[in-house]
């Protein structure tokens, strides 16, 4: 199973936003991250970078 951390920005410890992420949904203006455990968090932006063997999802928050 392959799961990611998903970060603000750029790939530092201080910038992640979510761990354990099995799933990546984009939608208009958005990015739902749902982790192994199936809890659910939502961020408003764009998803900026993905790394599926790298196990990293960057994302670029709203303004």
């Amino acid at each position: 199973m392959c799961l990611s951390t998903a970060y603000y920005r750029e790939k530092k410890d201080e910038n992640i936003a979510a761990e354990y992420v099995s799933e990546v949904i984009v939608e208009e203006g958005r990015v739902r991250l749902i982790d192994v455990m199936g809890d659910e968090m939502t961020i408003e932006g764009t998803l900026k970078y993905v790394n599926l063997t790298g196990g990293t999802v960057i994302l670029e928050p709203a303004e």
